[in-house]
């Protein structure tokens, strides 16, 4: 509240500062642009400026505190029932109003307002208690038992309209210094919180794009993987910082990005090397999928190939290691080792290679039994069966004695110290056809390392990746048969001139 003096003061202060609101209020330190410029309006239109405040209209209209005092009277006289049903006014204005026209309806539950003069020590306590609260004004009221209109009146009587309700001072703000320093923590902050939340997007990026691990180190990605992550995310974050935080050069990030634009123009390559790597029980590796591509008059270097086939996910079975384990007992004198690890032959029939393998499926157990020419590594006889006994192992070779087609030749047939090639029907055999028996030393697998070798490509290649779950002992010796003829037939090996061995044997013209 301001009293008359200090509005004239201000209004013409205003004029002579021509009108300027904040040079006014700077200099006097009152009143608000608002205050003001009503002022203002108000001494133009009469020259002069309203002593007192207008008071403000009542809230509520006689003919609406009319109406209220009849809904009041017509139902049951219930205070609550009438404010509920009218939506006003408040209860203790329902019953100032009733006190005024009908005093004698007072009852105890309404209380009559007492009107009984104060003591002036009361009147000074109460202003005291207004001006320099620590609580509101309704809790000062309530606890001097008075409304808090009163209050008011009481300050306006001993301190004049003019003087504020409340001289409390306001609490002292920071000091610049503070301030300052307060801002800059709070800027360090935000800061460190927008950079870990970078850190963490990129990182979820990368687990998602390029499937790189959580804990990944974001500087050792490559340029292109990096690039990658920039086009992810610089919807969400600027260009600048992305570059800055993966240390990325700005010429490197366009580079990249142009490259992944272009079409790749080893797309139909890679169609190739995915028909020719199922076609062949998923076993070529880069060496043999080169070749394999060369065949089709498709040249492209090794490197080339391992990068694609990487990309495609065409990744060949390899062998698992396994312990070496060998039964050591002698059950009669063994032959000399004739091939003492060489398995190199010059031509067909010179030197058989044979062994037992077993494959244990849950249908049972499989055992095959191959005749291998060192020549090309052909199988040039096979048997398979459910026991290794010695008609698995005869059937074998008499099936290879049958492949020979004259009588000049005399193979040498190495096998390992095993019972099947010292029973009676198997020397009986060799030595009927003529043929040279030769054992590897006990328990030196690697002197018949040949064969084992082929068990070794066999099971890395087809067995161990197959499901075999559901499949039967029939089911499964057929698709064992079917391997070996495409073994013969259609798979290449680099030291044939990347040929099959039947396809080196025509070459050779041994065969038609």
């Amino acid at each position: 509240m301001y009293s008359y003096e200090d509005r004239i003061r201000a209004v013409e202060l205003y004029i002579q500062l021509g009108k300027r609101v904040a040079e006014t209020i700077h200099q006097l330190g009152y009143p608000t642009e608002n205050a003001l410029k009503s002022w203002h309006r108000a001494y133009e239109q009469g020259s002069d400026i309203p002593r007192g405040y207008a008071r403000k209209k009542p809230k509520y209209s006689p003919a609406q505190q009319t109406l209220a005092i009849e809904h009041y009277l017509a139902h049951g006289r219930c205070i609550a029932a009438t404010t509920k049903t009218l939506g006003y006014p408040s209860r203790d204005s329902l019953r100032s109003w009733i006190q005024a026209v009908h005093p004698q309806l007072c009852s105890p539950g309404m209380p009559r307002p007492d009107t009984s003069p104060r003591p002036p020590q009361l009147k000074q306590a109460a202003v005291i208690a207004l001006c320099t609260r620590q609580e509101s004004a309704q809790a000062v009221a309530q606890r001097l038992g008075v409304c808090r209109p009163t209050l008011y009146n009481w300050k306006n009587q001993l301190l004049g309209p003019e003087t504020p309700a409340s001289m409390t001072s306001k609490l002292e703000p920071p000091q610049p210094d503070e301030r300052e320093e307060l801002q800059q923590q709070i800027d360090a902050l935000q800061r460190d919180l927008h950079r870990l939340q970078l850190e963490n997007d990129l990182l979820n990026k990368a687990n998602e794009l390029i499937k790189k691990d959580g804990g990944i180190n974001l500087q050792s990605l490559r340029n292109r993987e990096k690039t990658q992550l920039v086009d992810a995310l610089k919807q969400t974050y600027p260009l600048l910082e992305l570059l800055e935080t993966l240390g990325l050069a700005r010429s490197s990030y366009f580079y990249h990005r142009a490259r992944a634009q272009v079409a790749d123009k080893y797309a139909q390559v890679r169609g190739t090397m995915a028909d020719i790597f199922e076609r062949n029980h998923r076993c070529y590796g880069y060496r043999r999928m080169r070749a394999s591509l060369g065949s089709q008059c498709t040249r492209i270097c090794e490197k080339v190939v391992l990068r694609l086939m990487k990309q495609e996910g065409l990744t060949a079975a390899r062998p698992k290691r396994r312990r070496y384990g060998s039964y050591l007992g002698e059950i009669s004198p063994a032959p000399e080792n004739l091939l003492n690890r060489d398995f190199k032959a010059a031509a067909p029939n010179e030197k058989w290679l044979t062994d037992i393998s077993e494959f244990h499926i849950p249908a049972g157990k499989v055992y095959l039994s191959p005749m291998i020419d060192c020549f090309d590594d052909q199988v040039i006889s096979w048997s398979i069966g459910t026991r290794p006994d010695a008609e698995l192992v005869n059937t074998m070779l008499d099936a290879a004695i049958q492949t020979i087609p004259g009588s000049s030749d005399r193979p040498v047939v190495h096998s390992d110290r095993g019972g099947h090639y010292r029973w009676p029907g198997w020397l009986s055999r060799i030595a009927d056809a003529k043929l040279v028996r030769s054992m590897s030393r006990k328990g030196c697998s690697p002197d018949n390392a040949a064969c084992e070798g082929f068990f070794g490509r066999l099971k890395t290649e087809w067995f161990y990746p197959g499901n075999w779950q559901s499949t039967t002992v029939e089911q499964f010796t057929q698709a064992l048969d079917s391997y070996i003829h495409w073994y013969n037939e259609k798979r290449i090996k680099m030291f044939l001139g990347v040929r099959s061995p039947l396809d080196y044997r025509r070459s050779l013209g041994l065969m038609a």
